[in-house]
């Protein structure tokens, strides 16, 4: 029998790491030390995670397509893909040597952070699209699909920053479309962890009641005050899970 005060706080946590993940991604870095503190193995911990994730996670994404900010037709094949390869990414995750992913993606976030405190004329308006969004979307999912299944971290920002500066997306709308991608990676490694039991249940549901709230007030907030706020949160989030990566290891 888990103490209801602390699944109560894991609420809190779930509240908390949906509005920030509805915004600028990066959920993970508030709920995922949370699990490992109280001693959950890593393994169940991320599958926990996914769980709780998937709720706030789709109550922003439905939040950001009924105020206008997803174009749901167009992302079909994207989801197609980006579920196949996350499954996949977690099917493999216990065959493949993470190494070189725990390296790369704290530089790469890092750079994240940088192009988006530097750059210019990030804003809500769209620009040109460097490459065909019919095309490239797909492969952009799929392959930070895979990334996810496999290792997880920072998914929201490789999303946000995919859409932003290959695709011409304004913020907000990035932010819309990274949610949708996000939710279907979640889930595409959630076909998997359910099965096999790597899920604590009470915590899960718990959290799930606290993003239900925290993924509404934050997409509900990254609408009201747009490229403003989610610029530099994704700065700030991307920074921590650099941060994380390299120093909690």
């Amino acid at each position: 029998m888990i103490d209801p005060l602390l699944l109560l706080g894991f609420g809190g946590v779930g509240l908390l790491a949906g509005f920030v993940d509805a915004i600028a991604g990066g959920g993970g870095l508030i709920a995922l030390p949370a699990l490992l503190s109280v001693g959950i193995s890593p393994i169940s911990a991320f599958g926990t995670n996914k769980v709780q994730s998937v709720i706030g996670t789709g109550i922003a994404a439905l939040t950001y397509w009924r105020k206008g900010f997803i174009t749901l037709r167009e992302l079909l094949p994207a989801i197609a893909v980006t579920y196949l390869t996350s499954f996949l990414g977690a099917w493999l995750v216990k065959s493949i040597d993470t190494t070189l992913l725990a390296l790369a993606a704290p530089a790469l976030l890092i750079l994240i952070a940088l192009y988006f405190a530097v750059a210019p004329r990030l804003s809500d308006a769209d620009r040109h699209a460097r490459f065909d969004p019919r095309l490239f979307v797909p492969l952009m999912g799929g392959v930070i699909g895979f990334y996810d299944g496999v290792f997880g971290p920072g998914t929201g920002s490789f999303l946000t920053v995919g859409f932003v500066t290959l695709f011409g997306f304004g913020l907000t709308r990035a932010a819309g479309h990274t949610k949708v991608l996000n939710l279907t990676s979640n889930i595409g490694a959630l076909t998997l962890f359910i099965p096999t039991g790597h899920v604590i249940w009470p915590i899960a549901i718990a959290m799930a009641i606290g993003q239900f709230a925290g993924g509404y007030l934050g997409a509900m907030t990254g609408i009201r005050f747009g490229a403003r706020l989610i610029r530099p949160l994704v700065v700030i989030v991307s920074i921590a899970l650099a941060i994380r990566l390299l120093v909690f290891r």
